[in-house]
């Protein structure tokens, strides 16, 4: 005979057979439950991985990891602070930085903005703003030609392009025989940067030469703050902490967090609450896998009480269900796996061929910062979503399983 004896039994009290369709049709769609319920989790998590993404990309592509400066809104010793920066070794790239809020001015047309002054060359190392460039160069902020590179969707509200004219109203002012007037400079426009909707790098931001820059805000020779690149951006606000204690009480140093952070942490949360909602699906699979397990016990109690007089301990009785419900439950999860896999590597384009078929549109890149279905698949989530989906499984035959080894022969038998 096959050994052991409960896989040989469980193994064949899978099959279907004719007096119980119905039956094998419940135990059919609680591997259908668990294969639908892996496959759309795996596919929403993707997505969701897509979106973080291309949050992040967005973000580290404009925005350093880390800032330092100082509570009086300016670094007159900004040198040496870099040479004592350039010492740590998880620190990539440093660049000085002068901003401020200002107002741009064209014609009629008026528009607030954060206008910074970078050093190009630099500016290359911490940031993507050079790749970002759709018209013009980065290149082409030199000192003291007052050239300023502005975003896409700022640049369309003030109607300018390439060679126009921007008027720059600083918050300062100057005093003169005709009273008090606010400081004023013009610029032209020698770059315009599309960075993507969703965080309004495209509205609110302009860029300048830092030397212009520190003559429109009557900075000298110093700086607002310093940009800092490292490895991991993640580890920026232990990093920061760090540097808060090396660089003294007089030093500010702030991270990407800050401003940014509540972001990850919405998209954190959303994927940890769709996860355990979509486990709901594989869960009510389980007790239909439950149910199909009862009702297999009571269909074999004569098979039980037969197995128990031939000398089939309670022990093998309950592991001839176990088997029974965890083969339901592997193939389930399998089907589900490899189903998920699938489609999360291949959602962007069923998505895209659904709105060609259908001539509609879905996403908007002005509501969810995309205009496509974006998909990272983490083998990490395949990993955990296919253990809890096997862990169910098997806890969801304990009890039909427990409730055959209880079987008494001579009751089961009375009436055979």
């Amino acid at each position: 005979m096959f050994r052991p004896a409960a896989l040989f039994i469980g193994l064949r009290y899978t099959r279907a057979k004719r007096r119980n369709h119905f039956i094998s049709f419940i135990s059919l769609m609680s591997m259908l439950g668990i294969a639908l319920g892996i496959l759309v989790l795996i596919t929403v998590l993707s997505v969701m991985n897509g979106f973080d993404r291309e949050i992040e990309k967005r973000v580290f592509s404009m925005v350093p990891p880390i800032s330092v400066s100082s509570f009086s809104n300016a670094i007159t010793n900004w040198q040496q602070v870099e040479n004592t920066l350039r010492k740590y070794p998880k620190i990539k790239a440093i660049a000085p930085f002068v901003s401020g809020e200002v107002m741009l001015t064209t014609s009629n047309l008026v528009q607030p903005a954060l206008i910074t002054g970078i050093i190009p060359e630099a500016e290359k190392n911490i940031s993507e703003l050079a790749n970002k460039i759709v018209q013009g160069s980065l290149t082409s902020l030199t000192p003291e030609s007052f050239g300023i590179v502005v975003g896409e969707e700022l640049a369309n509200r003030l109607d300018v392009g390439l060679g126009d004219k921007i008027t720059v109203i600083t918050p300062r002012v100057s005093l003169s025989l005709a009273g008090v007037t606010p400081r004023l400079k013009r610029f032209t426009v020698t770059g315009i940067f599309r960075a993507g909707s969703g965080f309004g790098f495209d509205t609110s931001l302009a860029f300048i030469n830092l030397a212009d820059a520190q003559k429109l805000f009557e900075m000298g020779t110093s700086v607002t703050a310093i940009h800092v690149k490292i490895d991991d951006a993640y580890a920026a606000p232990k990093f920061a902490e760090q540097l808060t204690v090396a660089l003294g009480q007089n030093a500010k140093v702030t991270d990407w967090t800050q401003q940014f952070g509540e972001y990850f942490r919405m998209v954190a949360q959303e994927k940890a609450m769709m996860f355990f909602i979509l486990m709901l699906i594989i869960l009510v699979a389980a007790f239909n896998l439950v149910c199909t397990l009862v009702m297999v016990v009571n269909e074999k109690e004569s098979d039980i009480a037969i197995l128990r007089t031939l000398g089939a301990t309670p022990r093998m009785i309950m592991a001839i269900f176990i088997i029974q419900g965890s083969i339901i439950g592997v193939i389930g999860t399998l089907l589900g796996v490899a189903g998920g896999i699938a489609l999360a590597l291949h959602v962007t384009e069923v998505v895209n061929w659904i709105e060609h078929i259908l001539h509609v549109q879905f996403l908007s890149s002005s509501v969810y910062f995309l205009d496509y279905l974006p998909s990272h698949l983490e083998w990490v989530d395949v990993w955990r979503i296919s253990l809890s989906a096997l862990i169910l499984s098997l806890l969801a035959t304990l009890y039909p399983a427990w409730r055959a080894a209880r079987t008494e022969p001579v009751e089961a038998l009375r009436y055979e």
